[in-house]
Order: C-alpha cells, then sequence, then structure tokens
C-alpha cells in the first residue's frame, strides 16, 4: 500500500468522526437540532432521519462504500444545513457555517479523486500500479 492510501483513509476516518459525532450529539439531546428544525418552519422528527443518515454516512466513509455518491450526498447535506448557521451576528454560527462548507469541500474531493484503496470491495480488488 502506499502511503497515501493511509492517508486517505486517514482522512476519511477524520471526516466520518464528524458525522458519528453528530449523530451521537443527536441521539443523546435532539431538543437543540430540533429547535433549529422548528425555526426553520420544519417538523422536528427530521432529527431522527438526519441522526441516520449521520451514522450511515460516518460507517460508509470509513468502510469505503459507496464512497462517491455518499461523498456527494454529504456535501450536499453539509451546504443544506449551513443555512441553520447563517446569522451574520454570532461568530460562533458563522464560524460553524464555514466549516460546513470546508466539510462539503473535503467531501467533494473525495467524490471526485475516491478514497485510496482501502476500501471495502466484493470479489476481487483491482490493483493499480504505482506512477
Amino acid at each position: 500500500m502506499r502511503y497515501q492510501d493511509w492517508m486517505a483513509f486517514a482522512g476519511r476516518c477524520l471526516i466520518a468522526a464528524l458525522f458519528i459525532a453528530g449523530f451521537v450529539q443527536k441521539l443523546a439531546d435532539p431538543a437543540p437540532a430540533v429547535g433549529l428544525l422548528r425555526d426553520a418552519g420544519l417538523w422536528g422528527w427530521l432529527v431522527w432521519p438526519a441522526a441516520l443518515f449521520n451514522l450511515g454516512a460516518a460507517l460508509a466513509l470509513i468502510a469505503g462504500v459507496f464512497l462517491r455518491p455518499m461523498a456527494v450526498a454529504l456535501a450536499l447535506y453539509c451546504m443544506a444545513t449551513s443555512y441553520f448557521h447563517l446569522i451574520p451576528d454570532d461568530p460562533w454560527q458563522m464560524s460553524i457555517f464555514v466549516k460546513n462548507w470546508a466539510i462539503a469541500g473535503g467531501c467533494l474531493v473525495l467524490g471526485a479523486q475516491g478514497g485510496g484503496r482501502l476500501v471495502l470491495r466484493r470479489g476481487v480488488q483491482r490493483v493499480e500500479c504505482d506512477r
């Protein structure tokens, strides 16, 4: 394995950690997320599909399964959820807003470049030659 494959795996795990934390946070104390949803005129119960998406997406990133479409879905999720943090008078919320867009950028890079060779695959694994 090349060091790039290990770096890609580490990067996927670090991005996944954020979404695992989001899952745990929504599970342990859903009230803040429910409040954000309701303040935006949405149903509070949407916190549960969001929590499950956080967990499923994180596990997919770590395992490297459905990596490219999941990375694009996560980028779109981060872009959409950044709306809840677009509060120009609150520097803390604005930093979360910018971080969401930065994470979306990292996910788009994963979607474009893939996640290296350390991924779960069925059947024979394709081996690439070093360039």
